[in-house]
């Protein structure tokens, strides 16, 4: 699970990167002038020249081909700075799609656009304030033109600024139901499809999109009609195998922010991190902190390896379930380390906090993972 010499020489290209063109003041800029997009293009467009958006792709795609270990490391660093970015809905989980795609000539034309940063993707999946990955019950009615899409989605990530959605919806059976569920490919300025932003209050994107008689083809299916679980599932695991790489870098740059602190900080004439108290809580974090860490590499490693197909769901909801769980406690211990300063918004530290929110229920919260993975150790 050690980093290649070509990983690490990414990983501080992007650390550079991140803390010179996109450092968190860039998130609270976006935030306080209300940007429409709630990500800034010039920095997203820089991503896509240093290669991000092509990273885990094929050669003959449009890609880089060097796997989802080095698009791991790379989004470890955009979670240091908060960066936003279509980073994870598109390439994470969008691109995931496109490469699962059986159809060839979708492939070949979706991948080199969404590498090239041409295509933004957002997956519309969610229908409740719950992840419920087979709670769909937005109804696929079959037509003469193929199928009609009626119903609402809700915390559809980059939904307002998406080219196409992957709209998950119900072709037969009942919501909660795993057969049954179909992936349609959907212009996002289709007839009848509208969205609205969603203002989440860690100033992310996300938007409910809603599917008014939107008639789409049979072409337009993502795997078969009524398993569209099967590529559902695999693009949600790479989703949280995601989000639990950016949050590892959230909370490392949380955790290193308050032992800075601890150290400038004095009381009584010494520094506050010499006090006892103090240096148990920090002793605890930092053992979450390397258990986080080896979540996230051993699932980034399951990703890579076809021989590791069978481990990528239990590491993933294992990533995820021990990252949420260590980024919240390292956010809320970083705000009352900072005492009174860690309350204001002047202080960056607050903003994690908000981050760590609503991360954790992104793609299923801590308490989810916990049962989904003790599901499937078979408990």
């Amino acid at each position: 699970m050690l980093l290649s010499e070509e990983q690490l020489m990414a990983a501080e290209s992007a650390r550079v990167f991140c803390t010179e063109r996109a450092p968190v003041r860039q998130l609270r800029h976006l935030r306080d002038s209300a940007n429409v997009d709630g990500f800034d293009r010039d920095t997203w467009r820089e991503m896509v020249d240093l290669g991000w958006a092509a990273i885990p792709w094929p050669t003959e795609l449009g890609g880089l081909d060097f796997g989802y270990r080095s698009l791991g490391v790379i989004t470890e660093e955009t979670g240091r700075t908060l960066l936003a970015s279509p980073l994870h809905a598109t390439v994470w989980m969008g691109g995931t799609a496109c490469q699962l795609d059986s159809n060839e000539r979708r492939r070949a034309e979706f991948l080199p656009k969404l590498a090239r940063g041409e295509l933004l993707v957002a997956l519309a999946l969610e229908e409740s304030h719950h992840h419920q990955p087979y709670g769909s019950n937005l109804a696929a009615v079959r037509s003469r033109a193929g199928f009609r899409l009626s119903g609402h989605k809700t915390f559809v990530i980059d939904g307002h600024v998406a080219d196409k959605f992957i709209v998950v919806a119900r072709t037969s059976g009942r919501g909660g139901e795993r057969h049954g569920l179909t992936a349609f490919w959907v212009e996002s300025d289709a007839q009848g499809v509208s969205t609205q932003r969603m203002h989440l209050v860690d100033s992310r994107n996300a938007a409910e999109v809603s599917f008014d008689d939107v008639v789409v083809s049979a072409d337009d299916v993502l795997g078969s009609v009524d398993g569209g679980a099967d590529i559902i599932d695999r693009v949600l695991d790479a989703g949280r195998i995601g989000v639990a790489a950016e949050m590892l870098g959230s909370l490392q740059e949380c955790f290193d922010r308050t032992m800075a602190y601890l150290r400038e900080r004095t009381q009584f004439g010494v520094a506050i991190g010499s006090f006892q108290a103090l240096k148990h809580r920090a002793a605890k974090l930092y053992c979450d902190v390397e258990l986080s860490r080896s979540c996230v590499a051993s699932a980034l490693v399951a990703l890579d390896d076809p021989q590791q197909a069978d481990r990528v769901a239990r590491l993933a909801s294992a990533a995820k379930a021990k990252v949420g769980d260590t980024f919240r406690q390292v956010a809320l211990e970083a705000v009352q380390m900072h005492g009174g300063n860690g309350m204001t918004d002047e202080f960056d530290i607050g903003l994690f906090l908000k981050r760590a929110a609503v991360a954790d229920v992104l793609l299923g919260d801590v308490r989810f993972h916990r049962d989904r993975y003790g599901t499937l150790c078979g408990h």
